[in-house]
């Protein structure tokens, strides 16, 4: 005795891959019969279903060859007796974790193979009554939106392609175009200006502020940091405290004068008390560790 009798049948008959066979060649339709080699069909582990979908009903998922060469096609078989509003949204979400399946199992598969969702009904009600199209799914007003949205390249923003001058038009966001658009540049310095314009056109936070400096110093490239953080302060009034203060931690320990041989022979403690320094003026504790040689357990007894 069982539970879930429906679910134990189905999933006894349609687990043998001949029964599943012989499924399949009756009620696939005849495209997409026709890219299909069933004598290929070996059934597929369904692990990787989320537990609480998977508890929700019984699936078999099976793996085969298509007639037109090499490549994958997989066909998810549901099963269902009870009517179900979103039932073509639950095998959308079945046939993308297929997808991700077959990705995984071997790192060699660079494209998507065609999963193949099918529902087995057999519930008191008769048709079944919802659609299968699963941007049906959608509501009727956005319905014709999803339709549109779903079935064209999704938005791209490329800052690689965007000419800076088109950058300095888009606001507060320009700053975080423009600085990663740049980041792998050989000197920062280059950009220090068009920073300080965009500073005093769009104002920023000082916590966006300190992000922005923080990602520059750990990510971009520069000879002179101090001197590039004192470009940005002179052009900038309102920030220079803030940039000001960083900049003299990094004249502290050393930066432009060879950080890792001036650390070496620097004692522990002046390393510790320079590092709570920083860490109390709000710098990055990652940037801290880069700059300091300390260990992240040491920093974080600090900050305890």
């Amino acid at each position: 005795m069982t539970p879930t009798p429906h679910d134990a049948l189905f999933k006894q008959v349609l687990g043998h891959p001949e029964t599943a066979r012989d499924f399949l060649e009756i009620h696939l339709p005849k495209p997409l019969l026709a890219l299909c080699k069933l004598d290929t069909l070996r059934p597929e582990p369904t692990s990787f279903i989320d537990a609480e979908l998977r508890s929700a009903c019984s699936d078999i998922l099976y793996s085969l060859e298509t007639t037109h060469g090499a490549g994958y096609i997989y066909c998810l078989i549901e099963h269902q007796s009870t009517p179900d509003p979103l039932m073509a949204f639950r095998l959308m979400q079945y046939s993308l974790k297929a997808m991700q399946h077959h990705l995984n199992k071997n790192k060699a598969h660079k494209a998507l193979p065609l999963v193949i969702p099918m529902l087995f009904y057999h519930g008191e009600a008769s048709p079944y009554p919802y659609s299968l199209n699963w941007l049906d799914a959608f509501g009727e007003t956005e319905r014709p939106r999803a339709r549109d949205l779903y079935s064209t390249p999704f938005p791209l923003v490329d800052v690689t392609v965007l000419p800076d001058d088109k950058i300095h038009t888009h606001k507060r966001i320009a700053l975080l175009e423009l600085v990663q658009k740049h980041i792998r540049q050989r000197d920062l310095m280059e950009l220090a200006g068009q920073i300080v314009q965009l500073l005093r056109a769009y104002p920023t936070s000082g916590e966006q502020l300190r992000a922005l400096l923080n990602y520059l110093l750990q990510v971009g490239d520069t000879a002179h940091p101090r001197a590039f953080l004192e470009r940005l302060a002179q052009g900038s009034p309102e920030y220079k405290e803030e940039m000001m203060t960083i900049a003299e931690r990094l004249r502290m320990i050393g930066r432009e004068e060879g950080l890792e041989k001036g650390l070496e022979k620097g004692r522990q403690e002046e390393r510790l008390e320079i590092a709570r320094s920083m860490l109390k003026s709000g710098i990055d504790v990652e940037m801290v560790r880069q700059i300091t040689g300390l260990s992240r357990d040491e920093l974080a007894a600090l900050r305890s």
